[in-house]
């Protein structure tokens, strides 16, 4: 057989946040002091009660399965969430639970792409996006975005974007990779162009609660006459450090949710009863002050940063992610090595200084590396003087 596996699955990427941290871990395994900043997920506990819950969920023999689309309580509980955090109206039937927001995302992807239909992406973005929109058999259109604007789309960029072929746009905001966080005004301005075109608008705000010297605010919300083409996704693994537990959802128009549902109850069936428990519980029980602690870490990161020969960033507004550009260090030499690419300085830093990040290439931004910030304080001031001392040794 010359061909054992299909084209679809031949033509996926690899991960490249994965990968990089697979590569550090297997270092720290060796006992290399390694900091990782390249992969994210918060480095504090779930909460103990929603712990505690999905405890009980096991001893109580709350161990079966669940309705496709999640259990009622929980669906009822994300509604009232929606309705006093986000201003979002809502009916239990509309709410899709899935094993993480990346398997929501994929989920609304396969629901309502065809084949040569288009998703306007904003670059940079996160790595699952474009792959997983082509696995729906619909193509990416990127539109590149720098820090001119805060690394975010402008209406005149949606607007010159859509064709004929467009089914969605995607917004992500808080974004992976950049933090950045869009305004009221700049919603509205995007809002304005959407209204007069037929589209879905997928609203990833997974990172919604970490949010630093802004308002986070929903499109859906602002733009009211949207909401029956607005598709919100949300999840646990951000804000309550449940990454481990796979709990994402997605708040749909009904046609689009119970699509869903049914296209979940025939791949992976419904989600973990255990995790949703503890997801229920999880969703009263929101500590604020990790917003503060991440913001603390932020400004350890940035400053340092932008104190290196080379580098610039912007302040993030948002997640826990920093996203220099580290154009000014191509073409140096740190020893017998010459920096080519984003990629050079990663292997680099990872080799000689133990710091992992991504570069940029996996977001659409070959210019730029990605830094987490969901490590202890006194590895982010460790991690900028191992960085200070690599980029004193750049020729």
């Amino acid at each position: 057989m010359e061909q054992r596996l299909s084209t679809r699955v031949r033509n996926i990427k690899p991960s490249a946040t994965m990968s990089v941290d697979a590569k550090t871990k297997s270092l720290l395994a060796s006992g290399q002091p390694v900091i990782n900043m390249s992969v994210g997920e918060p480095d504090f506990d779930t909460p103990t009660a929603a712990a505690f819950a999905g405890i009980r969920a096991i001893t109580n023999g709350n161990t079966r399965y669940t309705p496709a689309a999640g259990t009622v309580a929980l669906r009822k509980a994300i509604v009232s969430k929606l309705m006093t955090e986000n201003g979002l109206t809502y009916s239990p039937d509309q709410i899709i639970i899935s094993n993480g927001a990346k398997h929501t995302l994929y989920n609304i992807f396969t629901t309502i792409c065809d084949e040569g239909d288009e998703v306007i992406l904003p670059a940079p973005y996160w790595v699952s996006y474009p792959e997983q929109i082509e696995l729906a058999g619909a193509n990416p259109v990127i539109v590149y975005c720098d820090e001119s604007t805060g690394f975010k789309m402008t209406a005149a960029q949606l607007e010159a974007a859509i064709t004929p072929k467009t089914k969605a746009v995607l917004l992500n905001t808080p974004s992976n990779p950049t933090g950045a966080v869009y305004h009221e005004d700049e919603l509205l301005a995007l809002a304005g162009v959407l209204r007069h075109h037929d589209v879905y608008v997928v609203l990833d705000e997974i990172y919604e609660r970490l949010v630093y010297d802004v308002k986070q605010t929903s499109l859906a919300a602002i733009a009211p006459e949207l909401q029956d083409r607005a598709i919100v996704v949300n999840g646990f693994s951000k804000a309550f450090a449940m990454t481990g537990w796979r709990l994402g959802y997605a708040a749909a128009p009904l046609d689009v949710a119970k699509a869903m549902a049914s296209f979940q109850s025939h791949s992976t069936g419904s989600p973990s009863s255990i995790s949703q428990a503890a997801g229920l519980t999880a969703l009263a029980n929101f500590n604020p002050e990790v917003v503060q602690t991440f913001q603390h870490r932020r400004d350890i990161l940035v400053e340092g940063l932008n104190s290196l020969t080379g580098v610039r960033c912007l302040v993030p507004e948002g997640a826990f992610y920093a996203f220099p550009d580290i154009s000014g260090v191509i073409g140096k030499r740190y020893e017998d090595k010459t920096i080519q690419s984003a990629t050079d300085y990663c292997e680099l830093l990872l080799e000689k200084s133990l710091v992992a990040s991504v570069p940029g290439d996996a977001f659409g931004s070959p210019n730029h590396v990605r830094f987490s910030y969901a490590v202890a304080d006194d590895q982010v001031a460790d991690a900028v003087s191992r960085m200070r001392e690599f980029h004193q040794k750049l020729v």
